[in-house]
């Protein structure tokens, strides 16, 4: 029975890392997509347009 929860503690370890990186990863391409769309924006207003944010109407 020791031999099983050896077995059991070996690959929590590599499983919680491997856990981790992917929250890492998934965390890391949402900041991508803020900063890549903060980027569009400040382009389109850096070249003197003023339609650059789309404007979200709810229809009555």
């Amino acid at each position: 029975m020791a031999d099983q929860d050896e077995g059991d503690g070996s690959r929590r370890g590599p499983l919680i890392a491997m856990g981790v990186v992917v929250l890492l990863v998934v965390i890391g391409w949402f900041i991508t997509r803020a900063l890549h769309n903060s980027t569009k924006l400040e382009d389109c207003l850096m070249s003197g347009r003023t339609n650059c944010a789309p404007l979200q109407i709810q229809g009555q």
